[in-house]
Parts: C-alpha cells; structure tokens; sequence
C-alpha cells in the first residue's frame, strides 16, 4: 500500500475541495466527524480517493465507520478500487486485510477470486478468516465450489460462537457440494469438530432453529451415539 508521503501527495493534488476537506476529516479525534466524512467522500467518487479510503480501513477503530468506509469504496468503479484491495490482502495488519476481503465481497466482482487464498481461508486471526469466508462465498467461479467447501471444512470446530456461525453460514450458502465434507467432518477424531459439522447439518436442514439449539441437538446425538457403542 501507499506511504503516508503518497497520502499527502494525493491531498495536495485533489481539486475537489469538499473531498479535501472531508478527507482531513478522517483523522479526527471524532467518530461521528470521520463517519461523515467517509459518506461525502462516497457521495463523490474520485479514483485519488481509493487509496486513502482503504488506508483508513486498516487503521478506523470504529465499525460503523469502517462499514461507511467501505460503502464509500464501492462507490467507486471496480477498475479502480481491486488492484489497491487486492494489494491490501498482504498487509501484515490483520485489520486490513479483513477490510479488504469485507469490501470485496461488498463489490462481488469474480476477477478477485484468485487473490483469495488458502491462506487467508484459515487465517489465524478469526476477524480476517471469517471475512474470507464471507468473500470465498460471493466470488468462488462456478465449478469450485467443492474445493471451496472442503478448505471450509477444515475450519470446523475453531474459534468461539459467532466464529463458527459464520463458518456454518458459508458453508451453507454453497448448497449441497458440501455434504460430502461435511458429511467426513462427522467422524472426525476431534469432538469440537463433531459437532460444529453436525450443527451445520442440521442448520441446514432448519434454518430456523437457531444455531445454539443446533449445536445443544449435535451434543445429544454424539452423546447417544457413545452410549450405543458402550453397550
């Protein structure tokens, strides 16, 4: 990404004086200032904007404003903003790399998929993996989705609650190309995996049932099925 240098460059250079001084607005001390700062910078797309908007993601310690931060990026044309997003997904921070695959899942535009790594599927960092998730779902090219699902699958089991929703509604949302991984995640050694694939199964089948009632039912059916095999 750009250094602060290339930053003040692009404020010296912008012509636009009320995008000027709504991007001076993003570093301030104030939330609600920077948030309005990024809906007028989102309500005037300019391409010399791109870069500071997505430098700001990496950094913005609010989420309502990075969400607006986003929105302002995809009010930009795709041609502008993927090359600096897709740049993005090597930053050391993990932050930015999160709002980048968060933004672009927002854009949909499949020519980031190959920028989409394993790596980043399962990042150790839960806020970067599941924005990966999210990102993998919109953009993976028809006839990957099997692959997709099996990588996905591997996550079973990680991190707290809200972790593993989102990796069950991913999972989800690519259809039935997932139940022969899913259906191997059943078995595995590891109970915590057990019963996140078992959970998913049955959110699957019931999306209403919520995922904490689905994960309490996988519990009942692995502890039914240790007491069959004891007897």
């Amino acid at each position: 990404m750009t250094t602060d240098t290339d930053t003040s460059t692009t404020t010296d250079t912008l012509t636009d004086t009320e995008s000027l001084r709504a991007l001076r607005k993003l570093a301030s001390t104030d939330p609600s200032a920077r948030l309005q700062a990024a809906l007028a910078l989102g309500t005037r797309p300019d391409p010399q904007l791109v870069v500071p908007l997505i430098e700001r993601c990496a950094v913005e310690p609010e989420f309502f404003v990075r969400e607006m931060l986003t929105w302002a990026l995809t009010r930009h044309s795709p041609a502008t903003v993927l090359t600096p997003l897709i740049d993005e997904l090597r930053s050391p921070r993990a932050q930015a790399r999160s709002q980048s695959l968060h933004t672009l899942s927002k854009i949909g535009d499949p020519r980031a998929w190959p920028a989409l790594t394993r790596a980043h599927l399962t990042d150790p960092d839960d806020d970067v993996a599941r924005s990966a998730w999210r990102a993998a779902v919109v953009l993976v090219p028809e006839g990957e989705e099997a692959a997709l699902a099996e990588v996905l699958a591997s996550q079973l089991g990680r991190g707290e609650r809200p972790t593993q929703l989102s990796l069950s509604r991913a999972l989800i949302a690519l259809g039935e190309v997932i139940l022969p991984a899913l259906r191997a995640a059943t078995t595995a050694a590891d109970p915590g995996v057990r019963q996140h694939a078992l959970a998913t199964e049955r959110l699957r089948s019931d999306p209403d049932i919520g995922f904490e009632f689905a994960l309490d039912e996988a519990k009942r059916i692995m502890v039914l099925g240790a007491e069959s095999q004891e007897e």
